[in-house]
This record gives structure tokens, sequence and C-alpha cells, in this order.
């Protein structure tokens, strides 16, 4: 009797979607790697990857190719275990992030409603900052059971990275939650629905957040876990084939999760100004499809945005990252927050 009263289609339909985001998230951090070749072709004048398929579309499936065939060594001293473990870890925490996003409202199908999120907890904001934290034990565990002191030194480097921008990335999300007062994904996009963007009231929220999310996701001017020029390629130095692969695609799908977080927080996720179903009479589905292509784009701006900036900042050195960290974003963040608080007192007690 208990097996019976399980809702069998709902559990289908969370299947499908996990399949659906998974797989998207797998399909545009592939091509996430093309167009990082293309823009900065285009910002160098010069033509990019073109010889695999009409203007080199298939060159993220070359890559692919090459790296899944190419021999997979594990060095005799590394721990054999935790040399596997760490590249998965990085790729299982990198997708884990997108189950608490809103992708769109719901869509009605064969008389059911089906929201497009796979699980709109209450707590949405500490589950994604959970499984961000758990990121860095994928870049450390790499880098320990390497068994080589640059891979070592580089995951140091990261994790101590990872954990100090952290903070700051937390503390501008406060701000940002004492607007929405809740820590569920759904009830922060309503509340930008309702209310206008979080950018306009946060931009000081915003900027701190995007500069933190260029570390966590070591992207240039934050990259120095990986730089090649400083600890012989860093962190991921011993490994080869798609071990090696595994760890450059979650840095993508970490881009890409990234600047859906940032979408959905402050530039309202799937919400379109001054549209809605009332006004214009659109079907719930149709706007549910909008809202997500609607999403897509402000993500793809975000993802060109890390890209513009790699072909144009210069990297830092790392007592300047750690600096900019502990005693730039987190008295700024901090001085925000407070500033926030203040404002609302104020206002609520004019009204």
């Amino acid at each position: 009797m208990h097996l019976l009263s399980i809702d069998w289609w709902f559990l289908l339909e969370k299947l499908v979607l996990i399949m659906v985001i998974i797989s998207l998230s797998l399909v545009i951090a592939m091509y996430t790697t093309y167009a990082e070749r293309k823009v900065a072709a285009w910002l160098q004048d010069r033509r990019g990857p073109n010889r695999a398929g009409p203007w080199g579309i298939l060159q993220p499936l070359a890559d692919g190719g090459k790296l899944f065939f190419k021999e997979e060594i594990i060095p005799l001293v590394s721990s054999k275990f935790l040399f596997i473990l760490g590249p998965s870890l990085a790729m299982i925490t990198a997708l884990l992030t997108s189950a608490v996003i809103p992708w769109g409202t719901s869509i009605h199908l064969f008389g059911r409603e089906m929201p497009l999120q796979i699980a709109d907890v209450n707590i949405g904001i500490l589950y994604i900052f959970g499984v961000v934290s758990l990121g860095v034990y994928g870049i450390m565990i790499g880098g320990w059971a390497s068994n080589n002191k640059f891979s070592l030194l580089a995951a140091i480097r990261a994790a101590s990275q990872m954990i100090s921008y952290e903070l700051a990335m937390g503390l501008a999300l406060i701000a940002v939650l004492m607007l929405a007062g809740s820590l569920q994904m759904s009830v922060i996009v309503q509340n930008q629905i309702d209310h206008g963007w979080h950018v306009i009231y946060q931009p000081l929220g915003f900027v701190i957040f995007f500069i933190c999310a260029l570390a966590e996701c070591n992207r240039t001017p934050f990259d120095l876990a990986e730089a090649e020029n400083e600890l012989n390629f860093g962190y991921h130095q011993e490994y080869s084939s798609m071990k090696l692969g595994f760890y450059l695609f979650a840095e993508y799908i970490n881009m890409f999760i990234s600047s859906a977080v940032m979408a959905t927080l402050f530039f309202g996720g799937y919400d379109i100004p001054f549209v809605n179903e009332a006004s214009w009479g659109i079907s719930p589905n149709l706007l549910a499809l909008i809202g997500f292509a609607v999403l897509m784009a402000k993500i793809f701006f975000f993802l060109f945005v890390f890209i513009w900036i790699r072909w144009t900042i210069p990297r830092f050195r790392y007592d300047q990252l750690m600096n900019l960290g502990w005693k730039g974003l987190i008295p700024l963040s901090l001085a925000n927050m407070v500033l926030t608080a203040v404002v609302m007192l104020i206002l609520k007690k004019l009204n």
C-alpha cells in the first residue's frame, strides 16, 4: 500500500527535468569552450577554430574525443582512490547546484502543473553555498592525492582563495535576503517580479557577488591556482585523459551555474519586464518557455562577460588577490549589509 501511494508521475517529471538540466549544463559547458576561443579570437583579431565543421562548431566534439582516447596515467606514488575522487567530486558538485534554480514558471501538461525547478526548498541559498563549499574538496583532494608538491601548493592556494571569497559572497547576499525576506529561490524571483530587480536596489552587492564568482570559478584575474607560469599548471598537473577533462569541464559548468545564480538573484531570473500572462494574453506554457529563453539570454550575457574579462584583465599576484578579498570586499559587503538594514528600518518607520 505504501508503494501504491507514491506519486510516480511526480517522480517521472523530476527525473526528466533532472536529465534535461544536466544535459543542458553539459552541452552549454562544452560549447562555452568553443565560445571562449571564438571570443578570444574576435578580441585579438584572429579567426579562432575554423577547421572542425562549419565555422569550427565541431571543435568541442573533437576536443572531447581527444580527451576520451588519450592515455590515462595515474602516478604510482598517488593515492589512487582519492586521485579518481577529486575530479569526480568537482564535476558532481558543479552539477548539483542547478537543482534549486527556477528555470521558468510552471508548464501545464496532461492536467498536471509541472514547475521548471527540480527542488523548491525553503533554504535554497544555503543549499547553493553548501554545495559550493563541497567543491573546494574536489580541488584540494586532487592536489593532495597527486603526491606532487606543485599540485599540493596550487590546491592550497585554490582552497584558501575559494574560502576567502565565499565569505564576501555570502555577506553580499545577506542584503538581498533582507529585501526578499526568504532563502527560497522561487520567492526571491517572485519578489523581483513584484517590486523590481534586486540589482536596482543592490548594485554594490551585485558587483561584489560578481567579483567573488570570478574567484570561485578560478577565472582571470583570479586563476592563480592553475597558472602554468606560477606552479607548473596547478592542482591538475598530474591529470590526463577525462580526469583532466572533468576538472576543465567543471570550471565551465561552474561558470554556467554562477551566471544562472546571478541572473536569478539580481536580474529577476526568468522575469520579463512589463510582460505577464494577464496583460499580454499569453498562455501559461508559452510564457514559461519565453521565461526560460529570457533566463538563458541573461546567462549567455554573463558567460560572455566572463570570457571578455579573461582576455582583457591581467592576472593578479597572490597577495593582491588575498588583500582584495579580506581588506576590500569583506568590509564593503559588511558596509552594504548595514546600510541596507538602516535604509529598510527607516522606510519601515516612515510607513
